[in-house]
């Protein structure tokens, strides 16, 4: 049987910091059972609050907020990219289909996949590539998205222009490529990857479209200037982690939506879904809801579920009522006592789930970030993974 491994990240996780915990998560899982797969879900950007109105609720916001430069989110969705390539296809497959036209012709989705089907890269593109020694891993790339299942269900949303589906989707190639490239132990420029793009963009006919879309644009539409004084920087410094707790807890779907689709486009044929955080209550919510049939495993790390479900605050099941019986059979929840945020499920899920302590050495708030770097939480995974 093939396993692989789904990571979902938690509060107030954004591009960098997302990136970084899925390398942990990556090396952790690698260190107890070499070669396993793992995928992430990473629904922070997408899903995470935002200002979406620039501040106007925060009396001086535009004066005193942080905020954060497009150009560091850029460079902090390459690194996504480089290990999730399909990950902005995966968001516009969870799209609404547009209306059907009345033409007779090709549909959107129909002439999208036809021209990735049909695309030959220039002998000047392979050249670029070649000359920077990615012409391999370049080929590779091409063949893997012309097949990847994510390409065909984001076709299902394409626009009848599909620029921003051609733009995802040269996005992915060069993140598949870069990072094929760096599993070989070579990199490039951030400069070089740039040009690649705007070459095979332009191939593509993506009309010069960059990672400064309105899916970036919407994701960063609560940043300010650099802050003077406390109001607007406390605000910044507050709203990733309370905001999408706040935002999960009204409109929390989004987020599921986004776990299931990702967990069904992993491969193999059981799945382990890993979970910090909110990411946990989210996982725990969606598989109370919907029987996923791979998913045979949970592991929870510094999650609220347990709380939340004994306060009935839990969105998909009101204490007493019991997990169904669909809920994976095997669920590992792992906590930390110095962690404020994470609570223990044995007693309150009583026969569903084995707790398993750790300690993080680190002050409360900090404990909670630090779980994938301690080597008591991977002995656990090992060890309960059998």
């Amino acid at each position: 049987m093939r396993r692989s491994v789904l990571f979902v990240h938690g509060t107030g996780v954004r591009e960098v910091s997302y990136a970084r915990s899925f390398d942990e998560v990556r090396a952790g899982l690698d260190g107890i059972r070499p070669g396993i797969e793992v995928r992430g879900c990473f629904w922070g950007r997408e899903q995470g609050a935002a200002m979406t109105l620039g501040g106007g609720s925060v009396p001086g916001y535009r004066e005193t907020g942080g905020g954060s430069r497009d150009e560091d989110a850029e460079v902090g969705l390459w690194g996504i990219l480089y290990d999730d390539p399909w990950y902005e296809l995966r968001l516009l497959g969870l799209q609404h289909a547009p209306a059907p036209g009345l033409g007779r012709g090709l549909t959107p989705a129909e002439q999208f996949l036809d021209e990735v089907a049909e695309y030959r890269p220039s002998p000047a593109l392979t050249g670029d590539f070649d000359a920077r020694g990615l012409a391999e891993d370049f080929a590779k790339a091409l063949r893997t998205a012309a097949r990847a299942v994510e390409v065909r269900d984001a076709a299902a949303t394409a626009e009848a222009d599909g620029y921003e589906h051609r733009a995802a989707y040269a996005r992915a190639v060069i993140g598949l490529t870069l990072g094929l490239a760096r599993d070989r132990g070579v990199e490039v420029s951030g400069n070089v990857r740039d040009a690649l793009l705007a070459s095979l963009g332009s191939e593509l006919a993506t009309e010069g479209r960059s990672l400064k879309g309105k899916a970036l644009k919407a994701a960063l539409a609560g940043a300010g200037r650099v802050a003077r004084t406390r109001r607007g920087s406390w605000g910044d410094g507050l709203l990733p982690m309370a905001g999408d707790i706040l935002r999960y807890q009204a409109r929390g779907q989004g987020v599921r939506d986004q776990i299931k689709r990702t967990i069904e486009n992993t491969p193999g044929d059981a799945v382990t879904v890993i979970a910090h955080s909110l990411g946990g209550v989210a996982c725990v919510d969606l598989l109370v809801r919907e029987r996923l049939e791979r998913v045979d495993q949970l592991i929870t790390v510094g999650s609220q579920a347990p709380y939340l479900y004994e306060i009935g605050a839990l969105v998909s099941l009101e204490h007493p009522e019991p997990l169904p019986a669909g809920f994976p059979a095997k669920w590992l929840n792992i906590y930390d006592d110095r962690d404020w945020l994470s609570y223990p499920a044995a007693e309150v899920f009583p026969g569903r789930v084995q707790d398993q302590r750790v300690d993080n050495r680190q002050p409360w708030l900090v404990a909670h970030t630090t779980y994938w770097s301690n080597p008591q939480v991977w002995k656990a995974v090992g060890t309960w993974l059998g």
